[in-house]
């Protein structure tokens, strides 16, 4: 008997819309909670996302398209779509769960520079040594913290050595400490005159415009500091006042 490949079409297609809206569902977790802008960008999110989406709205609707066949028993049937529809959530859920431990936790001021740390790269065993507020990872976007280096001669050597095997400050919750006007006025010591880096990066200047638009001020107003992401390298604009942080802009501070 020939194979109905209308029945099994509609099926993977039906199967296709349903992968889609879940994805759309899990979008608005990652996007909005996890990865807020520019996280997504700077911490790899899109990527990640991308690679879990791809995977998983091919791999149920393909599977449909192999397995429905209305010449089957329908018990026999429904066992095999409910197989099916296990292996997506599973591999769903292990998308989500990889593209969680990646999210970033911390937006930290190292010296001359921010880090955006995420949940993956925390020395967690460290975390009941933070401030209270600091104890546990964030779920909801970065929080942003400042790092005190420490003045003992043997605490000063454990920070190098953890350094030169790739655990910066930023990592070590037993460094952070509360951001406020003692890290702001820090940032803005370290900081550098925006017309500094334009010169430097003059056919970037739309980005730019584009990064001074969305903070509503002017760009003699701020100043900035390079931002060390895990996907790519990108500037945080500050208050050349203040010192809050005004807005992020996709240039290479460094």
């Amino acid at each position: 008997m020939a194979i109905d490949w209308p029945s099994r079409i509609r099926a993977a297609t039906i199967h296709l819309g349903c992968s889609l809206a879940v994805a759309a569902l899990a979008a608005g977790l990652v996007f909005t909670l996890w990865y807020p802008w520019p996280y997504r960008i700077v911490s790899g999110g899109t990527e990640l996302f991308a690679l879990l989406v791809s995977v998983d709205a091919v791999i149920g609707p393909l599977l449909t398209l192999a397995v429905f066949d209305r010449r089957k028993q329908k018990a026999t049937l429904q066992r095999d779509l409910l197989v099916v529809v296990m292996l997506q959530f599973t591999a769903l859920g292990y998308g989500l769960h990889t593209t969680f431990i990646a999210r970033p936790v911390a937006l930290a001021l190292e010296g001359q520079r921010f880090r955006a740390t995420t949940a993956v790269e925390v020395a967690e065993e460290e975390l009941p040594e933070a401030p209270a507020s600091l104890r546990s990872l964030s779920i909801d976007g970065p929080r942003t913290v400042q790092t005190v280096s420490p003045i003992d001669g043997s605490a000063k050597y454990d920070v190098i050595q953890a350094a030169l095997a790739g655990v910066d400050l930023g990592m070590r919750p037993k460094f952070w400490r509360v951001w406020g006007a003692e890290g702001q006025r820090e940032a803005l010591t370290a900081a550098k005159p925006l017309s500094a880096l334009l010169a430097r990066q003059p056919s970037r200047r739309a980005e730019v415009d584009d990064a001074i638009r969305r903070s509503g001020k002017s760009a003699d107003a701020m100043v900035y500091l390079p931002l060390v992401g895990r996907r790519t390298d990108w500037v945080v604009l500050l208050d050349a006042r203040s010192g809050q942080i005004a807005g992020f802009a996709p240039l290479d501070g460094f």
